[in-house]
């Protein structure tokens, strides 16, 4: 049975967008979730897009005003209006927190909804160790076991090897969900995903 490898930061609007579209999918079929939590800047500079915070104002008007609150109530998951505040904080911390619950075997899925959430939802800072450790620890989760070991060496080059892959394997954005072998950018692409589930696209 297939695996989703899902390339996505834990700070992505379009992530949280598509995240419980994309448990439900995954769970429908009873396929894992291989995470692959990202340092998005890399990935996207590489892919020769600018950063968010360097478009136009009317760009990034249409993006967090539009286009998310389109897909917010397409999804229904309610988001903060404009940008959270604490959006372009480092969200290394958090990252290697979802690859160390990806080690562990428990918890990652819904940690990782839990981040995007708290983050789109609530206005949540990312980069907060307390606010990291009770959101795993309201999953049952020990939150400082975990931030105990995203902080270490081997989690810190797992994360920085998740960026080269990505780059590696032509990754732009976040998210990008691949089904044996084939790329998927994008939640509004989640449909094309439960379908090559089920039967792959020619190639």
């Amino acid at each position: 049975m297939a695996d989703i490898e899902y390339f996505y930061s834990s700070h992505s609007a379009f992530a949280y967008l598509g995240s419980a579209r994309l448990m439900e999918i995954a769970a429908a079929g009873g396929h894992r979730l291989v995470h692959r939590p990202i340092n998005l800047q890399p990935v996207i500079i590489a892919a020769g897009a600018g950063s968010t915070r360097e478009r136009t104002p009317e760009h990034r008007a249409y993006y967090f005003g539009r286009e998310i609150m389109r897909w917010s109530e397409q999804r229904d998951a309610p988001v903060v209006d404009g940008i959270p505040t604490h959006h372009f904080n480092d969200t290394t911390l958090a990252n290697c927190m979802l690859i160390a619950a990806q080690c562990d075997g428990e918890h990652v899925d819904q940690l990782a909804h839990a981040m995007l959430q708290a983050h789109w939802r609530d206005d949540a800072d990312l980069a907060d160790a307390s606010t990291l450790c009770a959101l795993a620890e309201a999953l049952g989760a020990d939150g400082e076991a975990l931030l105990s070991s995203a902080r270490t060496q081997h989690t810190q080059q797992q994360h920085e090897a998740n960026v080269q892959e990505a780059i590696d394997r032509s990754v732009f954005g976040s998210p990008t969900y691949f089904v044996d072998g084939d790329m998927f950018y994008g939640q509004d692409r989640l449909e094309f995903v439960e379908r090559a589930l089920l039967r792959p696209y020619r190639r």
